[in-house]
């Protein structure tokens, strides 16, 4: 797991006048909880926090006004729906050696067994609990071979070293399903007739 080192300010206005001007600045407004300590409100430098989010469950090592420093892993994302840009973020503190839960990508591999099946996910991302300092990115799964009723439950899940399941073990998380689409079409075929001779 990565660690990326990002200095921050704390930020005394609030409100959205003080968020768009932050924004403006090509900053992010932010703020960390956690620990039962009093929310810190943060200003964070845009690019370099853009960057860090792009690998899921990053260590963030925070510089707090030059005087503070803190481990921390986001929990909210907010961006703008059409433009991508960062809004806001949520972050949480943590330490090294304490547990986290957290949320891990689940990647599939491999191919269904030939017959046209679909595969859904039910859970896109799977709920772990994992040292602060050694969140798994994803965890990687075979799908080889799986045909219609099929599905993958939690605990079918080899995870990584000092990570456990915050869920269930038999939580469905992915289940293939037979293709749909040919008996519509015929139903739709069938009906159209129907109306026809009406």
């Amino acid at each position: 797991m990565s660690e990326v080192k990002i200095s921050a300010a704390t930020r005394t206005e609030f409100g959205k006048g003080a968020a768009r001007r932050i924004r403006r600045e090509s900053k992010v407004p932010g703020v960390l909880y956690g620990h039962g300590s009093d929310p810190v409100h943060l200003t964070l430098p845009g690019h370099e926090l853009l960057m860090a989010l792009r690998t899921p469950n990053v260590l963030i090592a925070l510089d707090i006004d030059g005087k503070a420093n803190e481990l921390a892993i986001p929990k909210s994302v907010q961006r703008d729906p059409l433009k991508g840009f960062l809004e806001h973020v949520d972050l949480q503190l943590v330490k090294r050696g304490e547990q986290v839960n957290v949320e891990i990508y689940v990647h599939t591999e491999g191919e269904l067994a030939p017959g046209g099946y679909l595969l859904e996910h039910v859970l896109n991302a799977l709920p772990v609990e994992a040292e602060a300092t050694h969140i798994p990115e994803s965890v990687t799964v075979s799908i080889e071979g799986l045909a219609a009723g099929d599905s993958i439950l939690a605990k079918d899940i080899t995870l990584p070293k000092g990570t456990t399941l915050a869920v269930e073990g038999d939580t469905v998380v992915l289940q293939v399903l037979a293709a749909q689409a040919e008996e519509a079409a015929e139903g739709e075929e069938a009906g159209g007739e129907e109306a026809a001779e009406a």
